[in-house]
């Protein structure tokens, strides 16, 4: 089963060529679809179908390949409290796109830029250490220079790393590429204090062990980067013109 994204944009791409050229009929998107099943009609003239073909339906394919990807994540971890989150590893030029095609799959965004969250990374502790600076106080730097309720976000790769993003008062703790005994053991520490992101390395086999090792978010940046596109074609049927009628020659 497919789930459709992208089109009311590839409407929008058939009318941009020939403002003449009519939907007939369209499924909307974020509804499911068969194999073979028609999912938008469109009426016009040959050469501006024609025109349009391509770039409609690399939208089309692109964004409903996403959505089918989201939704069957969420399967996977359906009856469990994990959240399914994308990222900001998008196509530039497509990020609203393609979180938008995340949401109609049943996912949800995570930020969509630098602006909406504070993260604090690898790369961002490794800076700070040569200002004498370690995660806790990164941290409680972070609160008090951020906007009132922003939250505060870090990545961890140890248990010890899990004990100062507490010290700090982390509101996420992001556990990346952890394997789901790991988890479990962070899980066991936070207890409650602090909300757990899973991220790294999720795929369809263990996302549902990842969320039952307690992940309340996980985040995949395969949603956006890696989706398959979805197997979606435009088949033409020509219309049969009324033929003219002879003029009659005046005498």
């Amino acid at each position: 089963t497919l789930v459709l994204a992208g089109i009311a944009v590839a409407r929008e791409v058939f009318t941009a060529v020939d403002p003449t050229v009519r939907v007939i009929r369209a499924l909307a998107d974020g509804s499911s679809a068969t194999k073979g099943q028609a999912v938008l009609t469109v009426h016009g003239d040959a050469h501006s179908l024609l025109m349009a073909e391509r770039v409609a339906l690399n939208f089309l394919q692109h964004l409903s390949g996403i959505a089918t990807l989201t939704e069957r994540f969420c399967h996977a971890v359906r009856g469990s409290r994990a959240t399914i989150l994308d990222t900001r590893k998008t196509t530039p030029g497509l990020r609203t796109l393609q979180k938008w095609a995340v949401t109609l799959g049943g996912g949800q965004n995570h930020r969509h830029s630098l602006g909406d969250g504070i993260l604090i990374k690898d790369n961002h502790l490794l800076l700070l250490q040569g200002r004498h600076i370690d995660l806790a106080q990164a941290c409680v730097l972070a609160r008090k220079h951020a906007p009132h309720g922003l939250r505060i976000s870090v990545e961890v790769q140890s248990l010890d790393q899990v004990r100062e993003a507490l010290q700090g008062a982390a509101d996420v703790i992001l556990l990346d590429n952890m394997t789901p005994s790991l988890v479990r053991k962070a899980a066991a520490l936070i207890k409650g204090r602090a909300l757990i992101e899973v991220s790294g390395g999720i795929t369809l086999q263990n996302v549902s062990e990842m969320a039952a090792a307690g992940a309340d978010f996980i985040s995949i940046g395969a949603l956006t980067h890696s989706a398959p596109a979805a197997d979606l074609s435009m088949d033409i049927t020509p219309t049969r013109r009324t033929p003219r009628r002879p003029r009659k020659q005046e005498r």
